[in-house]
C-alpha cells in the first residue's frame, strides 16, 4: 500500500488539473508544469539533500528524454514533455520510465478507440499493412501518410500521462 506522502497529492493534483486543461484546450501551460518540476526538485532535495537532487533532477531529464524525440517528430506538444519531466522529479527516472510505459500502453488503446470511434480503424490497419507488406517484400521502409481524417484526430497525451502516473501509483510500485 502507497503511504500518505505529501509530494504524491501535490503530483495528483498538478495531473487533474493537466487533464483538465489538455481535454479542454490541447495545452498543458507552463505555469502547471514549471512550478511543479521545481517543487518537486526542491522537495526532494530539502527532504533528501545532495542526494534527493540528483534523484529528483534525474528523474525530470528521464521524463524530457522520453518524449524529446515524439516532440521533435510532432507526434507529442511541448506541454507533453514538461509534463513527463515535471512528473519525473517527483517519482525519479525509474518511476517516470514505468509511467511512460503504462502512459503509451494507455495511449496506444485512446487512440486506437478515437480511431474506431471515428471509422478509421480499419482503415488505419489497411495503411499500415501495405507499409508492412511493402517492407517485407523489399526489404526497405516506405511510409504511406494518415489521411485528412486520420490527421484530425488528436490525441490528448497529458490524459495519458496523468492515467499512466494513476496506474504506476495505484500498483504500489511508489514508496
Amino acid at each position: 500500500m502507497m503511504k500518505p506522502d505529501p509530494v504524491v497529492f501535490f503530483l495528483i493534483s498538478i495531473l487533474v488539473i493537466a487533464s483538465i486543461m489538455d481535454i479542454l484546450s490541447s495545452r498543458i501551460p507552463n505555469w502547471l508544469t514549471f512550478p511543479a518540476l521545481a517543487a518537486g526538485i526542491s522537495y526532494f532535495t530539502m527532504v533528501k539533500g545532495y542526494e534527493g537532487f540528483l534523484f529528483s533532477l534525474a528523474g525530470a531529464a528521464a521524463g524530457f528524454g522520453l518524449l524529446i524525440l515524439p516532440f521533435i517528430i510532432g507526434g507529442t506538444g511541448a506541454g507533453d514533455l514538461k509534463l513527463l519531466g515535471a512528473v519525473g522529479s517527483i517519482l525519479g527516472a525509474q518511476g517516470v520510465f514505468a509511467v511512460f510505459i503504462f502512459s503509451s500502453i494507455l495511449g496506444g488503446i485512446y487512440a486506437l478507440a478515437a480511431l474506431a470511434a471515428k471509422g478509421l480503424l480499419a482503415a488505419t490497419f489497411r495503411r499500415y499493412g501495405i507499409i508492412l507488406k511493402g517492407f517485407i517484400i523489399t526489404q526497405q521502409f516506405v511510409y504511406i501518410p494518415p489521411g485528412i481524417k486520420e490527421k484530425e484526430i488528436k490525441i490528448k497525451f497529458g490524459l495519458a500521462i496523468a492515467l499512466g502516473t494513476g496506474s504506476y501509483l495505484s500498483f504500489g510500485f511508489y514508496t
